[in-house]
């Protein structure tokens, strides 16, 4: 059984008290996790010691703070195998899954630390005879990261190194469903060499998660909140943050589209489709939920997907299968009902749909409609549905019809028409032949609609975790 702690100012900490509360492998049921139970009022001794710590961490040089972000993404690959593990138990996780998320975290850190010279100032021509302007960027302070479980290595560090780079501190409140995963990664981070209170971890029990995500708005010292999950959850970190003017960055569901268009390369589009609705059991933000299909290949395509999900069957005697595992059974259980709804209301059933325990099989559903959950609702399991449509104007109406918009995917042989479908897709990227699940921490990644706003990655984070002061300078009075 692991045992994980919170990390404040540097140092495990148990919570107050010695509360716990208890994870359980997702495969066996078995106590997998024993982990500190901080409350509210509790948390709010992490902002304390990264209140303190942000001084002297904001006035250390770009090129020492980029250092110890280089050195943490060693670490962490140097940890894969206790990372694979703790995942494995506590999420159902694959394997690849995991190594996966730790080369996405490598690169981000690597990311991060090339914008760390981002900090400065500038002088913009102008200003009025006999003045002058400056305009400085500076770190804002304590910034909170709020973690999900599905993607525990990669979002956890997206959650803190971008911030950490630009001379802030960070607070990351790790998920109740993966707190040893999130306490691994936080520690390696630490012992790259990390100043004490730069990066502190507080875990909470899943009915604490509300008061100890408020009690962190409103601490004074934090300056910004970045969440990724749902957004049923993100509209509710929302209005905290709002309650307190406090920015606040939201990557939150999807339901994301591949078009294929007629001339598509077929055996393409059903390699990149599969990958996008069936890696990690399809519980990643960006996976395909839809594949909006021409009639004139649909037949074609839905043969060869039909071929690939089930290359990638698990076995149901031990549960154990390429994907890894559905976070639980109640997500098991809805996602059956997905299946049951669908086809009672004229869905055909191509391939998969059983579940043993936690592992569910790859998953076609042909003629989806609308008016069908599965055409609605995010998934976040691995089913995907096939949607026929007449043309091009139609299948860009169908991927639109949604209250989403983080990712899509358009595949055609005719790359300019292709581009011209992409450009009216209502989301924050588009990938030509691609998958959905697609992740380059050099790029910004956000979503619009009830996807969420603001941007990961690239140079967007600059404009997310400092602040701009402009500054006018004279020689002598006006």
């Amino acid at each position: 059984m692991f045992v994980a702690l919170g990390i404040i100012d540097g140092l495990p900490v148990a919570a107050p008290e010695g509360r716990t509360f208890d994870r359980r492998d997702i495969a066996t049921g078995e106590v997998v996790t024993r982990a500190a139970a901080f409350g509210g009022p509790d948390a709010e001794s992490a902002a304390d010691a990264a209140a303190a710590a942000f001084p002297a961490w904001a006035d250390l040089p770009p090129t020492d703070r980029a250092a110890l972000l280089l050195r943490g993404a060693e670490i962490l690959a140097e940890r894969a195998a206790t990372l694979c593990t703790c995942a494995e138990h506590e999420v159902g996780a694959a394997p690849d899954w995991t190594l996966f998320n730790i080369a996405i975290a490598q690169a981000t850190l690597r990311e991060a630390a090339a914008i760390a010279d981002a900090i400065g100032e500038t002088e913009p021509a102008g200003a009025p005879e006999g003045q002058r302007y400056r305009l400085t960027r500076r770190p804002v302070g304590v910034v909170l990261g709020i973690a999900p479980w599905n993607a525990p290595v990669t979002l956890a560090v997206r959650a803190v190194a971008a911030p950490l780079a630009l001379g802030n501190t960070c607070v990351l409140k790790g998920s109740e469903l993966c707190p040893k995963t999130h306490e691994t990664v936080v520690q390696a981070l630490i012992d790259a060499g990390l100043p004490q209170g730069v990066l502190n971890f507080v875990s909470n029990a899943p009915e604490d998660a509300h008061a100890v995500v408020e009690a962190l708005i409103a601490h004074p010292a934090v300056r910004r909140v970045n969440f990724t999950g749902s957004t049923r959850v993100g509209r509710e970190v929302a209005v905290m943050a709002a309650r307190h003017l406090k920015r606040c960055l939201l990557e939150l569901s999807g339901k994301a589209s591949s078009i294929v268009l007629a001339d598509a390369d077929l055996d393409m589009a059903a390699d990149a489709v599969a990958h996008g609705a069936f890696f990690n059991q399809g519980q990643v933000c960006m996976s395909t939920d839809r594949i909006v299909v021409e009639d004139a290949v649909a037949d074609a395509l839905v043969a060869r997907l039909k071929t690939r999900a089930e290359a990638l069957r698990g076995d149901p005697a031990t549960g154990r299968g390429p994907l890894g595992q559905v976070i639980g059974p109640e997500a098991v259980a809805r996602l059956r009902g997905l299946v049951d709804d669908a086809r009672s209301k004229g869905a055909v059933l191509v391939t998969g749909g059983e579940a043993a325990g936690s592992l569910m099989q790859p998953t076609v559903l042909d003629q989806v409609a609308y008016g069908m959950r599965v055409y609605e609702e995010e998934i976040f399991g691995p089913i995907v549905g096939v949607i026929r449509v007449a043309d091009a104007d139609e299948a860009v109406t169908v991927a639109n019809d949604t209250e989403y918009g983080l990712a899509a995917a358009v595949f055609g042989r005719d790359l300019p028409r292709a581009r011209a479908v992409a450009r009216r897709i209502e989301c924050g990227a588009v990938h030509i032949n691609g998958s959905t699940v697609c992740d380059d921490p050099a790029m910004p990644y956000g979503g619009v609609k009830a996807s969420g706003y603001g941007r990961f990655g690239g140079r967007a984070v600059i404009e997310e975790f400092t602040e701009l002061q402009w500054m006018t300078e004279r020689d002598s009075p006006a």
